[in-house]
């Protein structure tokens, strides 16, 4: 740590006012009879995702007279706010152009207003999510019951107090690579929203190249463009059960393996070429996934092993557009037979137009896939930064601006 640099408990560098670091409201004070449709935002633990670790979906309210009734509790634009019990780690800063300038933090959550003039609070926000501070605070945890900490905890918590100029430089340097992720997960979130809408325009609106001058027909699934067929599922995509693979024998390549809650683990061999359809078999049904490398599909997942009348894309939208969790044939863990669903009916489009949407929605797919990677190199580089410029074996001074 450099010489100009002091370390502090997270007490001495709260606001000199009062309730500037404090815990949720106690005991019976908010429950869930006191939330409402709308009023003053209530910051619970999935508040603490996102962006600077905030997030502003699924929020719960109470009204303004309860959150004045619980003003030691308020949180504003520039607080921290800790989880108390559960998540134990969790950090959140609230965006200082945050366009809701009032808060009340739950039983399960602290808070703290910085004082301006000794941190910077996106600097504070950096070393309180370091994976270093994050073990450290988990092992002061009370491991009775729901693992918590209390505010005694949180108050003598001691935090590196570099000079405000040298927080700022570090803030920024890493603030910059957040910025660069927030915009290209916005950049993937619009790419994939063009390719899903591109999809229901061509296959369930049948507003699709040329459809003006096309007649329709009838068939067992309603009216369908002149051309078009209705087959089995089966015909679109084949399920298959996925393959053993034992941890112990996992070799941590760069081959994705895909269980049924998503990629969850790597390894140096693939046993399906991209690109790939992959859903859940057992534990969790429901969400299907397009896999865009060749991959490796484990036995609680389903894989499409053939597309016998289809492209990917339109196999993979197709197979989305079920819920697959109607045909759970599991009686304790959640399992999906794939004999149930190959026999269900579906519209299959001509040949051509589907390898024009898997050309054209592909190639946003693949731009969002770049993005991703893209996204996974800026997270590895910021975290191998962030412990060494919170530890100053970085001399920031000495980088140009």
């Amino acid at each position: 740590m450099m010489a100009t640099w002091r370390k502090t408990k997270l007490v001495d560098v709260a606001a000199k006012k009062r309730w500037a670091l404090n815990g949720g409201p106690f005991g019976s004070k908010l429950s869930r009879k006191h939330y409402s449709e709308s009023g003053v935002p209530v910051i619970r633990g999935t508040n603490l995702s996102g962006s600077y670790g905030f997030s502003y979906d699924d929020f719960v309210y109470v009204s303004e007279e309860k959150a004045d009734e619980l003003r030691a509790n308020n949180a504003h634009p520039g607080d921290l706010i800790f989880t108390q019990r559960g998540t134990i780690g969790q950090v959140g800063m609230i965006p200082l152009n945050s366009p809701i300038s009032r808060f009340v933090i739950s039983q399960s959550q602290m808070k703290l207003t910085p004082a301006q003039d000794q941190v910077d609070v996106f600097f504070l926000y950096y070393f309180f999510s370091a994976a270093d501070t994050v073990l450290a605070i988990q092992n002061l945890a009370f491991a009775a019951g729901v693992p918590h900490i209390n505010l005694d905890i949180l108050r003598n918590f001691e935090v590196p107090v570099p000079p405000i100029p040298i927080q700022r430089r570090i803030a920024g340097i890493l603030s910059a690579y957040d910025e660069l992720i927030e915009n290209s997960q916005r950049r993937i979130k619009i790419l994939e929203a063009m390719a899903r809408a591109l999809y229901r325009e061509w296959f369930v609106h049948f507003r699709f190249p040329g459809h003006e001058s096309g007649l329709r027909v009838q068939s067992p699934l309603g009216e369908i463009p002149q051309g078009w067929e209705v087959g089995r599922l089966d015909d679109v995509l084949v399920l298959q059960r996925g393959f053993d693979l034992p941890k112990a024998d996992r070799s941590g390549g760069d081959v994705p393996i895909y269980a049924a809650t998503g990629v969850t683990g790597f390894h140096n061999e693939a046993k399906v070429k991209a690109p790939g359809v992959v859903t859940g078999r057992s534990g969790t049904i429901g969400e299907v996934v397009y896999v865009q490398e060749d991959f490796w599909p484990l036995n609680t997942a389903l894989w499409a092993k053939g597309f016998p009348k289809a492209e990917p894309l339109y196999a993979y939208y197709l197979l989305s557009s079920i819920d697959l969790r109607q045909f759970n044939s599991g009686a304790a863990v959640p399992t999906l037979n794939r004999n149930n669903v190959h026999c269900l009916n579906v519209i299959i489009p001509p040949r051509p137009l589907q390898k024009q949407f898997q050309e054209i929605a592909g190639a946003m797919l693949k731009q969002s896939r770049v993005l991703a990677l893209q996204i996974q190199n800026l997270r590895r580089t910021r975290d191998l930064l962030l412990p060494r410029l919170l530890s100053g074996q970085i001399d920031v001074e000495t980088l140009a601006a």
